[in-house]
């Protein structure tokens, strides 16, 4: 697999991503989540079985989207007790608990979960490693010039 620091499109980096996350967190489920001005598009995802891979929602109905908006990691050890998550997108997963990490500062392009199938309140490790991987994938998304562009078009569906 390639490494983020030689992925050459946006579709390349949510292949790196998606795996990478769950590897670095143990978690059952990850997923990579576009910015589209006030959307948010779940581009890529790499789970136990499947969450949104596709689909868009409002950057302010989404903890993707929270995370985007006030650059700020967000640590979900229940989903039931965080008012931040929609419930009627996430009770049918199996998703319990989650890690949301924005990607580029001061103004996010991106987000990184992490998701867990039971209650999990992710360590300092985990946080670090799903922070340091979206500072890596800020830099990819720099360096191959899709900062300022259109997203979901250069994105493809597998």
């Amino acid at each position: 697999m390639t490494n983020l620091a030689d992925a050459q499109s946006l579709a390349e980096v949510g292949d790196i991503v998606r795996v990478e996350a769950r590897r670095l967190t143990g978690a059952q489920g990850a997923t990579f989540v576009i910015r589209e001005q006030d959307r948010c598009f779940y581009a890529d995802e790499d789970a136990i079985a499947p969450l949104w891979k596709g689909q868009r929602f409002p950057i302010t109905s989404c903890i993707s989207g929270w995370a985007m908006l006030n650059d700020e990691t967000a640590v979900v050890p229940n989903i039931e007790l965080d008012d931040r998550i929609p419930l009627d997108a996430y009770l049918p997963t199996f998703v319990r608990s989650l890690l949301m990490v924005p990607v580029g500062s001061p103004a996010p392009a991106a987000a990184i979960g992490a998701y867990w199938s039971r209650r999990h309140r992710a360590t300092e490790a985990e946080i670090d490693a799903l922070q340091g991987l979206a500072t890596r994938t800020a830099e990819a998304i720099q360096r191959i010039g899709l900062a300022d562009a259109p997203w979901a078009p250069t994105f493809t569906n597998r």
